[in-house]
């Protein structure tokens, strides 16, 4: 059964998944696009021209990498929403400058004129009226250690290599910015409620949830 019929989901609607590596994001969106029969939207991350310049000279290529995925992002939303919606989509546009941008700032791997350049230009072009959010954001939460025992079992080497302080800053620092987030509405789910790898079952409640979610959400709307 189309899940997506059974809880009477607007078929237009946009669904972002955000939350620090590890907690599954890709995953998520996998499924909730399968159940709800929407599109994905996953990140290019094969056609970055900076990726590579970035991790050998932070300094030198912070500012540019964060052009190119606002200018990415902003573009890939605007396709999203003249396709007409029904997509899932893997990471935010808001994760960018909340996090990222701020912390290359605040580490000094950008200056201040490049940051506010930027957080200048974000601003401007994503919050607006005009820019067509989510309908609705899901963040993927869990502690710490288990996120980094998920990180553990999927083996990637970089990540493996990767210093647990580096995890600890990143875990801290989306905490940080989801409790101050508030440019659309916010469905939290935590990575010990459900099992989409060895149960794709678990699904339907999350849908259950979203559903419920959005209905109250438009109800308030109309209200206002």
């Amino acid at each position: 059964m189309n899940l997506r019929k059974k809880y009477e989901i607007p078929n237009d609607t946009v669904i972002t998944i955000a939350g620090t590596v590890g907690v599954g994001k890709s995953t998520m969106t996998n499924a909730l696009a399968n159940a709800l029969d929407f599109r994905t939207s996953f990140e290019k991350v094969d056609t970055n021209p900076y990726l590579d310049k970035f991790y050998n000279d932070f300094e030198r290529w912070s500012f540019h990498l964060q052009i190119y995925f606002l200018a990415e992002r902003f573009k890939e939303q605007k396709r999203i929403f003249e396709y007409g919606g029904g997509f899932v989509q893997d990471r935010s546009i808001y994760e960018d400058t909340g996090i990222f941008a701020k912390m290359h700032y605040e580490k000094g791997t950008m200056n201040k004129v490049d940051y506010e350049t930027y957080t200048s230009l974000f601003e401007a072009m994503v919050l607006t009226p005009y820019f067509p959010h989510p309908d609705l954001l899901i963040y993927i939460e869990g502690s710490l250690d288990d996120i980094l025992e998920r990180i553990q079992v999927r083996g990637r080497p970089m990540e493996q290599q990767t210093p647990i302080e580096y995890w600890k800053e990143m875990h801290a620092r989306y905490e940080d910015w989801i409790n101050h987030f508030n440019a659309c509405p916010v469905l939290r789910l935590n990575i010990n409620d459900y099992d989409l790898v060895n149960n794709e079952d678990s699904i339907e409640p999350i849908v259950e949830r979203i559903a419920s979610f959005l209905h109250q959400t438009r109800k308030l709307r109309v209200k206002v």
